[in-house]
C-alpha cells in the first residue's frame, strides 16, 4: 500500500505503473520448508534419556510450612445451590481503581506465590467513596481500618462481601492476583459502572461475578455495610448465561431498592463459576 499509494492494493496480485509506461509486481518470497541439512541436534544433556521417570499426578507437591514466599492453594468452594444472599458492601470505591491499585506490585510480588501474604495489600490503593481516605474501610460499628483487615475480619465472621466501583474497573495489566485475592477473602461480587475486559474475565475465571449498573446513577445508592442479595442470578448461571439478573439492596435504615444489572457470561464462563473456579472446572474434567 505505502508503495502503490493506494489502499486497496495486493503486493501479491496487483502491479504498480512505473514513469516509463512499464509495470513492476513484487515476487513472493520463498525458503525451504526444512533446513537441507537438518537441525542442529542442540544440547544432550537436556534431552530426556530412555528409561526415566516422570511424575505421576499424585506425586505429593512438598512446600514448607514455614515458607513464607510459597503455599499450596486449597480450592475455592463452588457456588451452590441458592442464591447469594445478605452480601455486605465492603468498599465503595471513588474513581480508578487499576489491577495495581487492586494487587499493588513493587516488594509484594516475592508474595505472589503465597495467597495468605499477598492477600495483605487487596485494595490498599482504592479510594473510599465516602470520605476519599485511601485504604480506609468502616466496620458497622463505624471502626475504621484499611481494606485487607476489614475483609479478613469479615471473613472470619462467615461473612461474604461484595466492592462497588465506578467505570473501567480493573484496568491496566492482567494481574490475576487482583480477582485472586478478593475471593479469597470471602469476595463474591464486584458491581461496577464497567470492567476493563481482561479482568472482567479473570474474575469469572476466580468464581467472582462481575456485574454492572443498567443504571449507573444506581451507584449512589450504595453505602458501605449495606445488604444486598441477588435475583435470578443462580438460574441465569445455569442456564449458560442465559437470563436477567437483578440485585435487592437493604440500606442499614432497612429501606429497600430493586437494582437492575448486567451480565456478560458465556456458558463456560457461567460454569467456571458454579464450579467456584475455572480451575475447579478443569480438575473435574481431567
Amino acid at each position: 500500500m505505502i508503495y502503490s499509494g493506494n489502499t486497496t492494493f495486493n503486493p501479491a496480485t496487483d502491479s504498480i505503473p512505473t514513469p516509463d509506461g512499464g509495470s513492476f509486481k513484487f515476487s513472493a518470497p520463498s525458503a525451504s520448508e526444512l533446513p537441507s541439512n537438518g537441525f542442529i541436534p542442540g544440547n544432550k544433556d537436556f534431552s530426556p534419556s530412555a528409561g526415566v521417570i516422570r511424575p505421576s499426578p499424585e506425586t505429593p507437591v512438598v512446600v514448607s510450612p514455614t515458607s513464607n514466599r510459597l503455599a499450596l492453594l486449597e480450592p475455592f468452594k463452588p457456588f451452590g445451590n441458592t442464591e447469594l444472599k445478605d452480601l455486605k458492601v465492603l468498599f465503595k470505591v471513588k474513581g480508578k481503581c487499576t489491577t495495581d491499585h487492586i494487587s499493588a506490585a513493587g516488594a509484594w510480588l516475592k508474595y505472589k506465590g503465597h495467597l495468605e501474604n499477598i492477600a495483605n495489600n487487596t485494595l490498599i490503593g482504592a479510594m473510599n467513596a465516602e470520605t476519599e481516605e485511601v485504604n480506609v474501610a468502616y466496620d458497622f460499628d463505624g471502626k475504621p481500618m484499611g481494606i485487607p483487615e476489614l475483609a479478613r475480619k469479615w471473613q472470619s465472621e462467615g461473612q461474604e462481601w461484595l466492592v462497588v466501583a465506578e467505570t473501567n474497573y480493573g484496568e491496566g495489566s492482567a494481574r490475576e492476583h487482583a480477582a485472586l485475592q478478593p475471593r479469597y477473602l470471602g469476595g463474591r461480587v464486584i458491581l461496577a459502572k464497567s470492567f476493563a475486559r481482561i479482568h472482567e474475565t479473570n474474575l469469572k475465571k476466580q468464581g467472582i461475578v462481575p456485574l454492572t449498573f443498567a443504571n449507573e446513577a444506581d451507584y449512589d445508592l450504595m453505602a458501605p455495610c449495606d445488604s444486598v442479595a441477588t435475583v435470578g442470578l443462580l438460574e441465569m448461571l445455569r442456564n449458560g448465561g442465559k437470563g436477567e439478573v437483578s440485585l435487592e439492596l437493604t440500606k442499614r435504615d432497612g429501606s429497600k431498592h430493586t437494582i437492575p444489572v448486567k451480565h456478560t457470561f458465556s456458558k463456560d464462563q457461567s460454569e467456571y463459576v458454579l464450579a467456584g473456579s475455572a480451575l475447579n472446572l478443569l480438575s473435574k474434567k481431567a
